[in-house]
């Protein structure tokens, strides 16, 4: 599997676009954590699998990075900047900390930038924003800033957590019944958890 085909793939597990585009980084970024967004082809790919871009638009951008590499290399270094912000004011609002001005100035300008390119358009008898797309690089980047700045202003940024998984940090937005769910996913850092602390019962002779 190259790098472009495993961008692609990617667990959805975040609940939002900007949080599930914050775990595109697996595992804790405190130690040696590994980023699936390693080119501009990466972020296409991630992008269509995320629903944030269409097929036609993807293909439009691989065209447009291939004639300049420059530019798609900006865009991602661009991508990564956004994703760096919206995870440590995201994070910071989870622990109860203060969000860094700085990120918040950041997903602002991004989120302003991103909505020059908004439209309302047709959508049967009513109407619906949808981006204007015009192959322009940094397009990729409009979902997700509008995605971050309305999960700031009308998300339920209080119900963000950090996955309780031993080396996970992935973080998702808590949508169960009575808030309390623990793992980004019950299948992969729950299962494993659940599983050690089973083990760790029998090895002590306590109750399974």
């Amino acid at each position: 599997m190259n790098q472009d085909e495993h961008a692609g793939n990617v667990p959805l597990i975040g609940g939002n676009l900007a949080v599930d585009f914050v775990n595109t980084v697996a595992g804790d970024r405190r130690q040696v954590p590994v980023d699936h967004l390693r080119s501009y082809a990466d972020l296409v790919a991630w992008a269509v699998h995320a629903g944030a871009i269409g097929a036609a638009s993807a293909r439009a951008l691989r065209r447009a990075a291939a004639g300049d590499p420059k530019g798609a290399s900006r865009t991602l270094a661009r991508a990564l900047a956004l994703r760096e912000a919206i995870h440590d004011v995201v994070l910071a609002v989870a622990e109860g900390g203060r969000p860094p001005a700085g990120d918040v100035e950041l997903i602002s300008a991004e989120a302003a930038e991103a909505a020059t390119h908004l439209r309302i358009r047709p959508d049967g008898r009513r109407f619906a924003f949808a981006w204007d797309e015009r192959g322009a690089l940094s397009e990729v980047l409009h979902p997700i800033a509008r995605s971050a700045a309305q999960l700031l202003t009308e998300g339920r940024l209080d119900r963000v957590r950090v996955c309780a998984g031993d080396h996970c940090g992935w973080l998702f937005v808590d949508t169960s019944k009575g808030g309390r769910r623990r793992w980004c996913d019950m299948a992969g850092c729950g299962s494993r958890a659940k599983a050690r602390t089973y083990y760790r019962r029998r090895t002590t002779g306590g109750p399974a």
